[in-house]
């Protein structure tokens, strides 16, 4: 009976991550919790986290399982992904960037990297002495972005 029950919770969470592919994350979600009912794995626990602050803002009970699958595989750069999601959700932009560098720096992730670059990193001031909104590191960085040298 245990070994049926298994297979069905890998059965639900496969067919989550393939409607989670597909764009369908309300009914992903719904995948994902019905693995987790019957077997709490530490992959499903972070895809649930992840959804459940997405679909539902409940943010808070999402860090929570997101963290804690984190410290359970730390070196999953999947998980570490997706607690980044969570944390610009939360409003914690910076500290959603550095977990998911944090994350690669355990080996490569094209979601995560891609993730990374659509979220539109600003680069570093010309001058770093100066304010960003100072008008000389401003020009510079687009006469620099014109040259090709940026």
């Amino acid at each position: 009976m245990t070994n049926d029950t298994g297979i069905k919770a890998e059965e639900l969470f496969n067919k989550g991550i393939e409607l989670l592919g597909k764009g369908e994350s309300l009914s992903a979600l719904s995948c994902f919790e019905k693995s987790f009912e019957i077997k709490k794995t530490v992959q499903c626990q972070s895809y649930l986290g992840m959804l459940i602050a997405l679909e539902r803002g409940k943010v808070k009970e999402a860090i929570a399982l997101c963290e804690d699958a984190v410290l359970k595989e730390p070196d999953n750069t999947v998980f570490y992904l997706n607690l980044g999601k969570v944390l610009l959700k939360a409003g914690r932009k910076k500290e959603a960037i550095e977990t998911v560098r944090k994350g690669l720096s355990f080996g490569e992730n094209e979601e995560a990297s891609l993730w990374l670059s659509g979220l539109g990193i600003r680069k570093k001031p010309v001058f770093s002495f100066l304010p960003r909104k100072n008008f000389l590191n401003k020009y510079a960085g687009l006469i620099l972005k014109k040259l090709g040298l940026r």
